[in-house]
């Protein structure tokens, strides 16, 4: 088995190795992303419901982001797949859009998962209690489940407030979930490892509790049977309630985090949260304020977490306490171990490929052996738990870094020390 296919892996490492150095020549990294672009597009467009055509349309936005053109190129092969193939893939496959709208949820989940964990060194395994927190704030007062609580409501606007509503709960959502990561950080902020993980774990399901049993005295939250229907975003007359819209919804929304989540790794912060990961005692030696720095950490980190969480509840039309269950804590770390701790295009590349796997592949595993007369029960799709728990397996035994591992500065020591400036002009050079 081993020698049929050790040259079959050859082969495919070679034909990586030759596409990723076309990609990082200046000569040949522009038509080479083209081409790859083109043909993901076509293949999309006459294969809509075909989960290897939509992996290769991503894979073919990740090549574009990392080839070594001009910005604006990148960003122009990247809107191709993203703006124009995917949607008008979606019209002819309409499970399409929820999916991709899934994949941008769990894109930026993970990222902000990854600030807390990758970036700072806080192991939290409460995160969804964030993500809870921001589709309560949408969905309680965009329903009928206001009047069930304010008077106000059950007078003036008995089925909630319209589209409008999302645009003023988006500011609402980031301050509760970042409050809601204060109330988590300010305990913990003396813990770490094994003790920092129960406490947030702990967070997670009392926060899942409190949703689940807030239906009495009074009826918030809406208990167990969860809130819905929940009333669709809208600019002014036009409602975006459509799936099309989400979509772009969720694309402009990922776009967003992942600029601030960039921004935010070459900052003071980022820097600060580097240093406290890698040693906190040498850290706080240097002047690191780590007290300020861990709950900046939880407090934003959250707030990416509360926004997703109102794009779920717009996407699903409904929330209930189930939704915000401890796996998909699980889930979501499996994704920023998959892609690479502290690396955004890791847990990008992550969070899309746990998203295809679970709503994509499995169901199309399960499809197959159905085809072939196997019985219901023998049904893949109930086994994500096992599939998560032999990703974090495999990750931490054969490849610790990730995917795409996160790169580090990196200092010329010898130029340093050379009194000879460069050709640039300047005595040392400092990598990326």
């Amino acid at each position: 088995m081993k020698a049929l296919f050790r040259p079959i892996g050859a082969a495919l490492s070679q034909a990586l190795a030759w596409f990723t150095a076309r990609l990082q020549n200046e000569q040949t990294a522009l038509p080479t992303a083209a081409a790859f672009v083109a043909i993901s597009v076509v293949i999309l467009v006459l294969l809509p419901s075909s989960g290897l055509a939509i992996l290769l349309s991503l894979a073919a936005v990740f090549a574009a982001t990392n080839a070594r053109v001009k910005p604006h190129y990148k960003w122009l092969l990247a809107a191709i797949p993203l703006v124009g193939a995917l949607p008008y893939a979606g019209t002819q496959n309409p499970s399409l859009a929820p999916l991709m709208v899934q994949m941008f949820i769990y894109i930026a989940l993970a990222l902000g998962l990854n600030l807390v964990v990758g970036f700072a060194g806080l192991l939290d395994l409460g995160y969804i209690a964030f993500f809870a927190g921001g589709a309560y704030v949408y969905a309680i007062f965009a329903s009928n489940q206001a009047a069930k609580f304010l008077p106000w409501f059950a007078e003036h606007a008995p089925q909630g407030f319209g589209g409008w509503w999302f645009w003023v709960a988006l500011p609402l959502a980031l301050a509760v979930a970042a409050l809601l990561g204060l109330a988590l950080g300010l305990p913990v902020l003396r813990m770490r490892g094994d003790y920092l993980a129960i406490v947030t774990l702990g967070f997670g399901e009392v926060i899942q509790v409190i949703s689940r049993n807030l239906d009495h005295p009074i009826n918030i939250t809406g208990g167990a049977p969860g809130i819905a229907p929940i009333n669709p975003p809208s600019i002014g007359p036009i409602s975006l309630g459509s799936s099309t819209a989400i979509y772009y919804l969720g694309l402009l929304f990922t776009v967003l985090v992942g600029i601030a989540m960039v921004r935010l790794e070459q900052s003071r912060m980022g820097r600060a949260w580097a240093a406290m990961r890698e040693d906190d005692i040498a850290a706080k030696a240097m002047g690191v304020p780590l007290v300020k720095m861990k709950l900046l950490a939880f407090a934003t980190g959250a707030s990416f977490s509360g926004a997703m969480g109102m794009l779920f509840a717009v996407k699903q039309q409904f929330i209930n306490p189930d939704t915000f269950g401890f796996m998909e804590s699980i889930g979501i770390l499996a994704m920023i171990i998959l892609g690479g701790l502290g690396s955004i295009r890791g847990v990008i590349v992550g969070a899309a490929a746990v998203t295809l796997l679970r709503f994509q592949f499995l169901r199309d595993i399960s499809d197959y052996f159905a085809n072939w007369g196997l019985p219901p029960a023998i049904d893949v799709t109930k086994y994500q738990p096992l599939l998560f728990g032999l990703i974090l397996i495999i990750m931490m035994i054969y490849k610790q870094e990730g995917l795409v591992p996160a790169t580090r500065p990196t200092v010329d020591i010898a130029a340093l020390e050379d009194p000879k400036p460069s050709a640039t002009g300047k005595g040392a050079s400092v990598a990326r």
